[in-house]
């Protein structure tokens, strides 16, 4: 075949490049264009100009669209867009699409204000809360950002998407839908001595250490996706100490058997409104280890299973939603299990499930 009669064969697709960017505490910035007619926002980038490489692309969109110069760490996710897709706007004559979802990072407060828009193509920005984000794009794209996010946050290998699904195996984050548990202004400091005696304990969760140094992560699944947490929960009257609340509620959420609890700290909620207005109240933080795993079972409180996940204590914090409290707080748990239990600072690896048979811990 000639020459030109081969390259006239050779599927056509238009190249895109976008990145992953959030604030401190985990939400996710999107931007809105002043050209798409149904109002939807898009994740920073652009269209890969004739003969520039998608990398590039994504750093010049970035630069030119929020005045940030942001350095590029690693390719989240590749997606295929057919060229009927249902997605498309009508009259949009698409040959397909490659995109390519890069990691932006995570931008501190000074980056956040010098933030600058084109307001000739862009009215606006947002840092979003993911279950929030996914509203404001148009469903494929939602999905993109929610895997190239989770690629981000459990360490996985780049994910292949074609028309916003997985082509190979389903990471274990994308398997339980979960979203970070974002919570709005959490600042509160850890205090780390005892609870004053005035002062009642309404909660107490822990970083519950398997023997390689990873956690237990439960994401409790709803409507609009599973919120993670630590093992734990509110103090009830049938408990002698905040102690027990964490035995019980660790059996019945993740099926933990912990020995050696050890108190991290605690923090101040003011004001207790989420049990009812009680008032100031401490909400305890511990350390645990972990001698035993269950096979999974239904949680009494909530009436269905939680999904179980082991995670390294800083990517635990990112999922929490805490900002650099929560990171200070994950250092001091793997301190902790460290100097107390000689376990190993866990090492960078992909967020795991938990089998539901239970795992035999060494």
């Amino acid at each position: 075949m000639p020459a030109d009669q081969y390259a006239a064969t050779r599927h056509a697709a238009w190249l895109g490049a976008a990145a992953i960017t959030t604030n401190e505490v985990g939400q996710v910035l999107l931007v809105r264009p002043t050209y798409r007619e149904d109002g939807s926002w898009v994740l920073p980038g652009g269209v890969v100009e004739h003969g520039e490489h998608p990398h590039v692309t994504c750093r010049r969109e970035i630069t030119e669209e929020l005045g940030l110069d942001l350095p590029l760490s690693s390719v989240l996710a590749v997606h295929s867009f057919s060229a009927h897709h249902p997605d498309l706007q009508p009259g949009t004559h698409c040959p397909g699409e490659i995109r390519f979802v890069f990691d932006g990072g995570i931008l501190n407060p000074d980056q956040v204000e010098a933030i600058r828009l084109p307001h000739q193509e862009l009215s606006e920005y947002a840092f979003l809360d993911t279950r929030d984000a996914v509203q404001r794009l148009r469903p494929v794209d939602g999905q993109i950002m929610l895997t190239a996010y989770r690629a981000r946050l459990g360490n996985t290998a780049t994910a292949h998407l074609a028309d916003g699904q997985h082509i190979l195996d389903i990471p274990a984050l994308d398997r339980h839908n979960v979203h970070v548990r974002y919570r709005p202004l959490w600042d509160s400091p850890l205090h780390r001595e005892p609870v004053p005696e005035r002062l009642p304990v309404r909660q107490a969760w822990a970083w519950c250490f398997i023997p390689d140094g990873r956690v237990v992560v439960v994401a409790d699944p709803g409507p609009r996706g599973a919120l993670p947490m630590l093992p734990g929960g509110t103090v009830e009257s049938t408990d002698a100490t905040p102690e027990d609340t964490l035995h019980r509620e660790a059996a019945e959420e993740a099926q933990l058997t912990l020995i050696d609890p050890v108190r991290l700290g605690w923090v101040l909620d003011k004001t207790g409104e989420v049990y009812g207005g009680v008032g100031p109240n401490a909400r305890l933080r511990l350390a645990a280890r972990v001698t035993a795993i269950g096979p999974a079972a239904v949680d009494p409180a909530a009436g269905h299973p939680f999904a179980r996940l082991l995670a390294t204590p800083a990517q635990t914090a990112a999922l929490l939603g805490w900002g650099p409290p929560g990171a200070r707080q994950a250092q001091l748990a793997a301190d902790t299990a460290r100097e107390r239990w000689g376990l190993p600072t866990a090492s960078p690896s992909a967020i795991e499930e938990i089998p539901a048979e239970g795992m035999q811990l060494s």
